[in-house]
């Protein structure tokens, strides 16, 4: 029985471990304020806390609650001039104007006789911009200008860990990941369908979505105020009107001549 119980406390000890261990999740637009709390409501003369970021050997902030110190000078070495704000009551770190560069492994040390240490796992996400839909005009699903399709890009810029889809109503049609800088993705739709298309771009903490005007984007290349298939064909026809009309032209001068040649 004694066993038994010896046995439960370390598991339920393990446990309490593995839990506190966890890291605190915070997410966040850039240009926002994230606040990385340290758990305690009033400080003590006796506390000590130190910030790090990632694995600087410097904090980025310290607090001497006895000696009156509330430091945070360390941080502009690594990128958070005039950026970090220390909580006189609580300790907590609040980082202001974030950036994606913000992102990482924060952690605080307590000392106050005993260590207490939390861990936070912070992202700070691009904001995103409204993706843009047009007509890939260079890639035409047919030639003949009765195709009853018409191809659509949809485009995204300034971009990180963030996804970029094409949606018929509430149906999702495709995806992709946007890592990059810029990424785009295709759609083919009838020129006739009415059904209510549009592209989002979305992160774990906001979307974007452009809606799809078909009437406006989408009209049979013989339509279009350009031609966007017939190009070739229509400079072709252009050069040999011109040609014939030469060639008229000519005829007409020798057959003059011919008629004054034959009257003298």
């Amino acid at each position: 029985m004694f066993h038994s119980f010896v046995f439960c406390c370390l598991c339920f000890w393990h446990l309490i471990g593995v839990f506190a261990d966890l890291d605190i999740v915070k997410s966040v637009k850039t240009g926002d304020s994230v606040t990385l709390e340290t758990g305690v409501s009033t400080l003590h003369a006796e506390d000590v806390i130190t910030w790090r970021f990632r694995d600087a050997q410097a904090p980025i902030a310290f607090i001497n609650k006895e000696a009156g110190i509330f430091d945070t000078s360390h941080g502009d070495a690594v990128g958070f001039r005039d950026r970090l704000e220390l909580d006189r009551q609580t300790g907590s770190l609040t980082i202001t104007n974030t950036r994606t560069t913000d992102s990482g492994l924060y952690n605080v040390t307590i000392s106050n006789g005993k260590v207490t240490t939390y861990r936070f796992n912070v992202t700070v996400y691009a904001r995103l911009h409204v993706p843009e839909i047009s007509r890939n005009s260079l890639n035409c699903p047919s030639s003949s200008p009765s195709s009853s399709y018409c191809s659509l890009v949809c485009s995204v810029v300034n971009v990180g860990h963030s996804t970029l889809s094409w949606y018929k109503g509430n149906c999702l049609l495709s995806s992709i990941s946007a890592s990059d800088l810029s990424r785009s993705l295709s759609l083919e739709v009838k020129y006739t369908d009415n059904s209510a298309y549009s592209c989002v771009v979305n992160n774990p903490i906001s979307n974007q979505t452009q809606h799809l005007d078909i009437s406006k984007l989408c009209k049979p290349c013989a339509e279009a105020p350009v031609s966007c298939c017939d190009t070739v064909e229509a400079v072709i026809r252009l050069v040999v009107t011109v040609l014939m009309g030469v060639a008229a032209a000519a005829a007409v001068v020798l057959l003059v001549k011919d008629i004054r040649s034959t009257r003298g």
